[in-house]
């Protein structure tokens, strides 16, 4: 479980958010801190992913434990009909409401990006809105908020013609307003999707990205994410499987992926299995640091979210099997 050997186990704590839900599939968790020593999840479920019954699904974490999942939001629309709902995102700027985007839509080709807000720290929530035209909000991982206020939404697109498509989308005004980035190139073919946003000296902005192509893609850029740089492999494999990273307070990187690439039988497909962590110095050389999961199950442990909270804990959640929803809490300082 640890990393170097010798070295005490990282893990401070692990368990399901719940352990029952009037629902029998699950996916695409987040977490945010809502203040100190409040941490929040959320996540869809329904009957199955693309069911117009799947639901946002909300819950607490204060003093170790989780609170009852409540729904607070779905994909009725003002005619009635439905659609299901998918990838919610939960962000907390500073001083201001908590966020929580999600998507609406039959697929992901066409589904567009809703937005609640709380006042009260996820107790009650506004009604939902659309987001503008063009704004799919952040795809799957948290926003970022950089040195001089701006937000920064990684964000991506799937019914292109070229395939998929990384891009960020900016507000520099505490999300009244947003506008999309320069896409990068796809470099020497990548499909990329879901980033997650990463800090290194001097103002450089690395983005990690899910690809169809058996490694985490990285692009970089140099002007506060309006422009990046053509998308690149990494060390890091990917089977197709969503992944988030964070930078901890000492610099250092975080990912959490699926160390697991491509099945020959499944060309562009792999197991989401095993999940683990790596960390590096630079955002170029990485080392395995813990490994969660391990043991083959038919959905595997997908979708990570992962954040440092105020007291130096990395919390990590992710789908468990499409059944349950786990959460880690490790200590850095031991990866």
């Amino acid at each position: 479980m640890a990393g170097p050997l010798g070295a005490a186990d990282p893990i401070l704590s692990r368990g399901f958010i719940y352990e029952s839900a009037p629902y029998p599939s699950c996916h695409a968790s987040t977490l945010v801190e809502v203040a100190p020593g409040h941490i929040a999840g959320a996540w869809f479920g329904g009957t199955h992913e693309r069911h117009p019954d799947v639901c946002i699904w909300f819950a607490h974490h204060r003093d170790g434990k989780w609170s009852e999942p409540v729904q607070v939001a779905d994909g009725v629309q003002p005619d009635g009909s439905r659609e299901p709902t998918w990838n919610p995102v939960l962000f907390q700027p500073p001083g201001g409401a908590l966020h929580l985007f999600y998507k609406v839509g039959p697929n992901p080709r066409e589904w567009w990006g809703e937005l609640k807000t709380s006042e009260d720290g996820g107790e009650t929530w506004s009604e939902a809105r659309r987001l503008p035209e063009g704004i799919l909000g952040p795809i799957k991982n948290k926003p970022e908020v950089l040195e001089d206020g701006t937000w920064l939404a990684p964000s991506s697109s799937e019914g292109n013609p070229d395939g998929w498509r990384v891009h960020m989308e900016i507000s520099k005004d505490q999300g009244k307003t947003w506008k999309r980035s320069k896409q990068p190139s796809k470099g020497v073919g990548f499909d990329a999707i879901q980033p997650s946003i990463l800090f290194h000296p001097e103002g450089r902005l690395q983005a990690l990205c899910r690809t169809k192509q058996g490694v985490v893609a990285m692009t970089w850029s140099e002007d506060g994410g309006e422009s990046w740089s053509d998308l690149a492999a990494t060390l890091l494999p990917n089977p197709n499987s969503g992944t988030d990273a964070v930078t901890l307070a000492d610099g250092r990187q975080l990912i959490v992926y699926n160390h697991s690439a491509h099945r020959p039988e499944r060309s562009g497909k792999g197991n989401r299995y095993p999940i683990g962590v790596a960390v590096s110095d630079d955002g170029l050389e990485w080392r395995d640091a813990l490994t969660l999961e391990t043991e083959p199950c038919p959905a595997g442990y997908a979708y990570p979210a992962v954040i440092q909270a105020s007291d130096g804990k990395v919390h990590i959640s992710y789908t468990w099997d499409r059944k349950k929803i786990h959460h880690v809490v490790v200590d850095p300082a031991e990866l």
